[in-house]
């Protein structure tokens, strides 16, 4: 089940390691794909890095979202396409980084007890 609560994570991950894999930065492709092994940590550490990285992957889309279309207005090409389909990937990797509040993923990396020690 956690498997399934999990799959935004991943999908986001492995999105962006194709990414960098496509733009030639191989250890920033290797880096997000070994960063997928953090899910098989059962810390809090472990979940606050993913969601970390996360966050840093749709500023990532939306860094390349805006290059992409400031390139394609100078060549007077179509970008609304580009930026919508961007932006929803940017939006996707960012809401992704929210599955570690759903209550089997906070029991799973024992984010409830930081709750409970604030409470």
């Amino acid at each position: 089940m956690n498997l399934l609560r999990l799959f935004p994570v991943i999908f986001s991950m492995l999105l962006l390691t194709a990414h960098f894999y496509r733009a030639g930065y191989l250890l920033l492709a290797g880096g997000s794909l070994l960063a997928l092994g953090l899910l098989f940590i059962r810390r809090p550490l472990a979940a606050r890095l993913m969601q970390g990285l996360l966050v840093a992957g749709a500023m990532e889309w939306l860094a390349t979202a805006g290059r992409l279309v400031i390139f394609r207005q100078a060549q007077g090409l179509p970008w609304l396409r580009l930026a919508m389909i961007l932006g929803l990937v940017a939006l996707t990797t960012l809401l992704s980084a929210l599955v570690f509040r759903t209550g089997g993923l906070k029991s799973r990396y024992h984010l409830w007890q930081k709750e409970q020690e604030k409470g």
